[in-house]
């Protein structure tokens, strides 16, 4: 077979390959990254050193897709190769072959710097060596097969078993990481509750906004939420219930500048090695699961803060 004939279509093997490597080595590093984050908690609550779901759940999500696009792919450059389709000393084999490895140095460099980044900013030791060993690891499996690939003696009808141990070992082992976040991820339940919440603190969030413009305007707090209502015509029934249940929000007046909103939360954002949505949300309006008062402080005219601190 004419391997000139074919060569748009070994092009596309090789870069549909380099695509679905570049998603699933990325993918497989962040699933690493996110167990170890989980593990390891440190208690500067960093936002790039937390444990997050959101960049678990697309870490999973990329590797489902992206993992059996490589395998399948490679599978058909070697069986080319093997059959003679494709020569050894091919121009599309080479030049897309050590493309592939300049894309995967530029990924991996990247990644390097962004680890050894947040070392610098103050991460943990012991994280940053694990993170570290993790990248290195998945660039040298990378560069390795590739480079030996490339430079190895004439493939055609012959099996190579270094290629064949490669092969194996790193779907064994992208599977053996795809196991283990399963572990980790939370159900789609449980995504879907958390949601909910953070629904609910983003009304909290537009209330609790209203209210201070209310104070500052007449020097006290409105005697219930129907009086913010009539007086901002941005507030609406939705922004005063749980987007969930429908139910109203309970408002109480603590003294003349303090008030809670209360109404029942699925989930707990306590866990503070987690960031859940909205960073700010778990500093500002902590909450357990279950029926919950949440206070807030409202500002004066004069006051300098840019928001108001939880009680």
């Amino acid at each position: 077979m004419d391997t000139q004939n074919n060569s748009a279509k070994f092009a596309f093997f090789y870069m549909l390959s380099l695509v679905a490597l570049v998603f699933m080595a990325l993918a497989g590093g962040m699933i690493i990254f996110q167990i170890i984050n989980k593990k390891i908690v440190d208690v500067l609550s960093q936002y790039s050193v937390s444990f997050s779901p959101d960049q678990l759940k697309f870490a999973i999500s990329a590797i489902i897709i992206a993992a059996p696009i490589y395998y399948l792919t490679m599978r058909q450059i070697f069986k080319n190769l093997y059959s003679g389709a494709l020569s050894k000393d091919s121009g599309i084999r080479k030049w897309l072959t050590y493309f592939i490895l300049f894309v995967a140095s530029v990924v991996m460099l990247g990644w390097l710097i962004a680890v050894i980044n947040n070392f610098l900013d103050g991460e943990l030791t012991i994280k940053f060596i694990l993170k570290a060993m993790t990248a290195i690891v998945i660039a040298a499996a990378i560069f390795t097969f590739y480079f030996y690939d490339i430079k190895r003696e004439e493939p055609a009808g012959k099996k190579d078993k270094v290629i064949r141990i490669y092969f194996y070992c790193s779907l064994a082992a992208v599977a053996a990481v795809f196991v283990a976040s399963l572990f980790f991820v939370e159900s789609p339940t449980e995504t879907r509750n958390r949601k909910y919440d953070n629904a609910i603190l983003d009304n909290f969030q537009k209330v609790d906004g209203a209210l201070n413009t209310y104070y500052q305007d007449y020097e006290k707090l409105p005697a219930d939420l129907e009086e913010l209502k009539t007086e901002f015509t941005y507030i609406t029934d939705k922004d005063l219930e749980n987007p969930a249940t429908k139910e109203k929000f309970e408002y109480k007046i603590i003294n003349e500048n303090t008030y809670e909103l209360c109404v029942a939360f699925i989930t707990s954002n306590k866990d503070e090695d987690v960031i859940y949505g909205n960073y700010d949300y778990k500093d500002r309006w902590p909450h357990e699961a279950g029926y919950q008062c949440l206070g807030q402080k409202v500002r004066d005219k004069d006051s300098r803060e840019i928001a108001p601190m939880p009680l």
